[in-house]
């Protein structure tokens, strides 16, 4: 299992998308893998096929723990045997021709002698992903009806008997079942309120991680502000008139945050242990809203885009992420974030800061409002932006001046086409 994500401990086998002794070629998709954000296809290094494959689909395992032996083909089951046993114990608990886990009878009556005799002890053949499941969720495997080859116990019968206990359980990150229970009243009524416990996925578990992280670790303030966008609305409007790639809004809103990087460099920062980190290239997050949860892929080289290849850029990885087929390393990186809740009628809100980044843009609806124009009282759009920044890296005054170089980019957008 390769290491997909920097400091991942692990991943899931999603599935492999080569059967054994099926040639393939170098740099061919021979599995898939899932991480906490994203799931991504293992390429073969080199021309071969899988003569036998350690691991099952749905199976979470560690780093540099072998999945499968890949070779030529004619390679004999006794190469194979003789390659598995140089790697043990690492994959003594993948053979599933090897027992797992040893298990006591309960001891017999004492007899008439006065000793007591117990049964010989008994194996029990499980998935690595059954037994994390069973642990979790305090159950005995011994107790837990096998279904699996050869009678192992495998994730669906750990599920089944957590499905079927009468109390609620633990239950793994990637289960998906859901369990209904009733929930005691205050009085003990019968007649208590059901409610559902959906398991946490890995996504769902590392956004959690991450943006406990950020509140923990980066002392945050926000500055708000509110911008008119007529102007930008028309512009948009203008272009898309003009061109075959439909540029959105938020597309318009990226790209001047690019150029307002470039114009106030000293946003363009993150903080790391023993220094601050400034990046000539300005790399913009964009939050995208999953079935799964949140995925912020990152636009690359906002700064020197055009608008269409921006637009088009930004269209691709909105589409491949809400498919889950965003790869890892789009997902790192950028020193800003831009989070819009706009098209869901949300006019103003803060949003978390996305670790390692230094900063993150709340971008509302734009909306008619009341503003006073020269002494007079005119009805204009207005766009709420909240800026949230980490005050590690960035004092206050850089991020207003960072703010008041943004609304003026928005406000007269000719500046975002140059």
């Amino acid at each position: 299992m390769p290491e997909v994500s920097a400091g991942g401990e692990g991943a899931v086998l999603v599935g492999w998308l080569v059967e054994q002794s099926v040639p393939f070629a170098a740099l061919d998709a021979i599995a898939t893998i899932e991480t906490d954000k994203a799931i991504v296809d293992l390429p073969a290094d080199s021309a071969g096929i899988i003569l036998k494959t350690l691991v099952s689909a749905g199976a979470t395992v560690a780093v540099g723990d072998p999945i499968a032996v890949l070779g030529e083909p004619g390679e004999s089951d006794a190469d194979i045997a003789e390659l598995l046993a140089g790697l043990r114990p690492a994959t003594e608990l993948l053979d599933t021709s090897a027992p797992d886990v040893p298990v006591v009878a309960a001891a017999s009556p004492t007899s008439a002698d006065g000793v007591s005799a117990t049964e010989s002890p008994r194996r029990i053949f499980s998935s690595p992903l059954a037994r994390r499941m069973a642990k979790e969720a305090d159950l005995d495997l011994a107790e837990i009806a096998a279904t699996g080859p050869g009678g192992r116990v495998v994730r669906r019968d750990v599920l089944g008997a957590i499905a079927s206990g009468p109390v609620a359980t633990p239950q793994p990150p990637n289960a998906v079942s859901m369990t209904r229970l009733a929930a005691p009243s205050s009085s003990g009524a019968a007649d208590a309120a059901e409610y559902d416990d959906v398991p946490h996925t890995r996504m769902r578990r590392a956004i959690a991680r991450r943006l406990t992280q950020s509140v923990q670790e980066a002392p945050a303030f926000s500055i708000r502000s509110g911008a008119r966008v007529d102007a930008l609305i028309r512009l948009r409007s203008e272009l898309n008139a003009a061109g075959r790639i439909k540029v959105s809004l938020n597309d318009l809103v990226v790209a001047a945050v690019g150029r307002t990087h470039r114009v106030v460099p000293e946003m363009n920062v993150i903080w790391m242990p023993d220094a601050v980190r400034s990046f000539e290239r300005v790399d913009v997050s964009v939050a995208v809203a999953t079935e799964h949860g949140l995925l912020t892929p990152v636009l690359r080289g906002v700064e020197s885009m055009t608008i269409s290849a921006l637009a088009a850029a930004n269209a691709d990885l909105v589409e491949r992420a809400r498919a889950g087929r965003i790869r890892q390393e789009e997902l790192e990186g950028g020193s800003i974030t831009v989070t819009n809740l706009g098209p869901f009628g949300t006019e103003d809100f803060t949003a978390i800061i996305n670790p390692p980044q230094s900063a993150i843009l709340a971008v509302g609806a734009a909306a008619q409002a009341a503003v006073v124009v020269e002494g007079r009282l005119e009805v204009r759009t207005v766009m709420n932006v909240t800026l949230t920044v980490d005050h590690r890296p960035i004092d206050g005054a850089v991020a207003a001046r960072w703010m008041a170089a943004f609304l003026a980019m928005v406000e007269a957008p000719a500046q975002i086409l140059a």
